[in-house]
């Protein structure tokens, strides 16, 4: 039962189900704890949902051979690193003093070019938290630090998965 070992599909799956997993938490604690999301909390689940999406596709194809593998195992790293960077800027907004807090709000594209682009994606799909609350914490990381955890194991677990040397199937 070693997870090392599991089939390419067998890993690919998992890291599907994790992200799953991560994405529905941070609903239940949204909706059953009242902890309102900011733009970074949206944008991190929108990123597990893409990393997600990649590792669902990759294991229900399941390719034979070695470069379609790490074909999706190189997908699975760039939207990782996406997640990664809006991980590390949440969680260094949230290392600021209060009195040098900077906003977590406007940017993209200066919102469509002032609330163009659909109000800027419904002002980022509604979030109403602010970027620099820490009001959640799990040995002494915070969400947007566990988020940070995971992307780094998923991105490092699709790429072991996508370049396992494995036997040529038939």
């Amino acid at each position: 039962m070693n997870p090392f070992r599991w089939s390419f599909r067998t890993q690919f799956l998992l890291g599907f189900l994790a992200c799953v997993g991560l994405i529905g938490y941070a609903i239940w604690t949204q909706l059953h704890d009242g902890l309102q999301p900011c733009n970074l909390c949206i944008l991190q689940r929108l990123a597990f949902a893409a990393l997600g999406l990649v590792l669902l596709v990759g294991g229900l194809h399941a390719p034979r051979g070695p470069k379609a593998r790490r074909g999706y195992g190189i997908a699975a790293l760039l939207v990782s690193v996406v997640g990664i960077w809006i991980a590390a800027r949440h969680v260094w907004i949230q290392s600021l003093p209060a009195d040098d807090m900077v906003s977590c709000g406007a940017p993209l594209g200066f919102l469509g070019e002032s609330v163009g682009w659909l109000e800027a994606v419904r002002q980022v799909m509604t979030a109403t938290g602010s970027c620099g609350t820490i009001d959640w914490t799990f040995l002494g990381l915070t969400m947007p630090g566990w988020s940070l955890v995971w992307f780094v194991l998923l991105a490092a677990w699709a790429i072991y998965a996508a370049w396992k040397p494995r036997p040529l199937q038939r």
